[in-house]
Parts: structure tokens; sequence; C-alpha cells
């Protein structure tokens, strides 16, 4: 079995993002972020709009880390800490040597390439220093800006669950996307 191991926290850069770890700073940022309509497009999940409410899922991915059990970096601008996203793996799975990814981009942020360079530098963090196999990406099949990105990365779809969630009255379909550290 891998054994992985998250601290300390793992700071990563690219080009244009630093990715560290969430502060109780964040908290606004990440109230916004389980509220907007916009946001939340495509994520299925109820809303959660207090700050208190972003609070508590900062401690959760707080335990999360410290258990080893999941990482979520802030995505900021190499020049200050403004919050521009998220990008998390989680659902480790050490016996198989997975992970799943997730992420998401402040609206305003879209279509500048940054999600592109956040998910490039945690796939090599998993596969170089974690020693990860493969990475999955769950997706709204409707989200075909977060499919090509997946695909730009090199993964493959390799599943398609039809209506295999209910969320707000609605059945609804999910994709999902692998990459194995030899297709890299």
């Amino acid at each position: 079995m891998l054994s992985i191991q998250l601290t300390p926290f793992p700071v990563l850069q690219t080009e244009r993002l630093t990715l560290r770890p969430l502060t109780t700073d964040d908290a606004p940022t990440i109230r916004f972020f389980r509220s907007d309509d916009a946001f939340l497009r495509y994520i299925h999940r109820e809303k959660e709009p207090t700050l208190e409410q972003a609070h508590r899922h900062l401690a959760l991915l707080e335990q999360l880390l410290v258990n080893n059990e999941g990482i979520m970096w802030g995505l900021s601008p190499k020049t200050d800490q403004a919050l521009l996203g998220t990008i998390c793996l989680w659902n480790l799975q050490p016996a198989a040597h997975r992970a799943e990814v997730g992420y998401g981009l402040h609206p305003q942020y879209e279509k500048q390439g940054l999600m592109a360079e956040a998910l490039a530098a945690v796939v090599r963090y998993s596969f170089e220093q974690l020693r990860l196999h493969s990475l999955e990406a769950h997706v709204d099949p409707e989200n075909i800006a977060s499919i090509r990105l997946l695909e730009k990365q090199g993964f493959v779809r390799e599943g398609y669950f039809r209506e295999s969630s209910y969320f707000q009255g609605q059945f609804l379909d999910t994709a999902v996307y692998t990459l194995l550290t030899k297709e890299r």
C-alpha cells in the first residue's frame, strides 16, 4: 500500500500562480465559492451561504490534511494572496495508488489558462511526489470547459454514468476521466 504524506504542506509554483494552503482569511471567498450560482453551475451540492459554514469547511479541510486524507490548495497570483480558485486531491485510495482531483475557479478568472497551470502542477506533484499511479475526475458532462481542460492534460474519459446522482429534483449524469502516470 502507498504511504501518503501531505504535511508539511506542499506549496506549488506555476508561471503565474502560487498554490498555497488556505487560511481563515480566505473564508469570505470560500463562502462565495460555496454559494455563488455561476461558480456552482456544474457542482451539484447545496449552497452554503454563511461565513460560519465557510469556517467549518476550512476546519474540515484542515482535518483532512492532518489525517493525510485530502489536500486543497488555494490558487493565488504570485504577486499577492488573493484567492482566485481552489484545486484539491481527495478520495485518496492508497491501496490503489489513486486519488480524485477537483477544482474550481472564480468566474472572473476563467478562460485565462490559470486552471491549466494549476492542474499541471498538481498532476506533477501527484505522480512525482506522492507516487500515485492514477488520477480521476468526475465531471458534469455539460461542463465542456472542464472536459477540455482534462483532455488537454491527457485525461481520458473512462466512464459515463447516466442519471447516477439526484439533486434538486432531477437525475444527473456523470462522466469520469482518468490519467495514468505512464500517459503523461
